[in-house]
């Protein structure tokens, strides 16, 4: 497909979209000439995003979010890895390379049993209280969490604690200009989406410094077989005419070390052990 002609079914699509669907009684604004939808946040359960990265649609996605990720950490050698939230999609990347890669799923959303065929490498856990010790994690990947957070900043804080003092943070979050947060038919349309500038505010507040932001999902989140095999001519067609139009912003973030971390904490229970992942979650299981 030629470069002009996805760039107009983008504008078609973009435009047709708020038309047809229009979530009855959501708030709409008009900043810079774009509408967004102002949502509230809303938990998401384990077996809808498991049975979202099933679907061809979140095959996709997947793919085009994993690559952003490797484009932001290409090499793990040595390190700890763990994904916080829903991640295991995009951590089975990094086995062989890093020293260990885990993962921890807050308590709201559920637990799935990951890597399929291994030792279970998933822990249910509270979002406010994670089972590490501090400064214990190189890599912290997070990825639908933020959008749903039950205690955001407890979280966040949290995270501020267990990364190591030179560790990196990648947040993976819906972006309110993309298409991705207007459609509640994908995880990346539940909850709140953000903006860069959002994400840049919170992770200042809870003492982290804001690095490289990219974009990436710039086809529509449609299950029509043409959308979905034109993939890649959407890709490279919003990154070069529609750059800030993508649907997922991804931004990586280090400690303010000179910061003194909050001692204070949500008095939680803090770990709910998931043994060896019984064998009713193997149905749920993934790569």
């Amino acid at each position: 497909m030629p470069v002009w002609a996805a760039s107009s079914i983008y504008l078609v699509t973009w435009r047709a979209h708020f038309i047809h669907h229009q979530e009855p009684g959501a708030a709409f604004r008009l900043p810079r000439n774009y509408l967004a939808i102002t949502l509230t946040a809303m938990w998401i359960d384990v077996i809808d995003l498991n049975s979202f990265y099933r679907s061809r649609l979140g095959r996709v996605a997947r793919h085009f979010v994993r690559n952003a990720i490797r484009e932001h950490w290409p090499k793990v050698d040595g390190d700890v890895v763990v994904g916080l939230g829903y991640a295991t999609p995009y951590l089975k990347q990094f086995e062989g390379e890093a020293d260990r890669t885990l993962a921890v799923m807050p308590a709201h959303q559920g637990v799935t049993h990951w890597p399929r065929g291994k030792m279970n490498r998933v822990t249910l856990a509270d979002e406010a209280a994670l089972p590490f010790p501090d400064y214990s994690v190189d890599r912290l990947l997070v990825v639908h969490a933020l959008e749903t957070a039950e205690y955001l900043r407890q979280m966040m804080r949290e995270a501020w604690r267990v990364l190591a003092p030179n560790g990196r943070m990648l947040v993976v979050v819906p972006a309110r200009r993309g298409f991705w947060s207007r459609r509640d038919v994908t995880p990346f349309g539940m909850g709140k989406p953000y903006t860069v500038g959002q994400v840049h505010r919170l992770l200042r507040e809870t003492q982290f410094d804001p690095q490289q932001v990219t974009r990436t999902l710039y086809v529509p989140p449609s299950n029509l077989g043409f959308m979905l095999h034109s993939a890649p001519v959407w890709e490279r067609a919003g990154k070069k005419w529609f750059p800030r139009l993508g649907g997922v912003l991804l931004v990586e973030a280090t400690k303010q070390i000179y910061s003194a971390n909050p001692v204070r904490r949500v008095s939680k229970p803090r770990l709910v052990v998931v043994p060896g992942a019984i064998g009713a979650t193997r149905a749920m299981s993934e790569d």
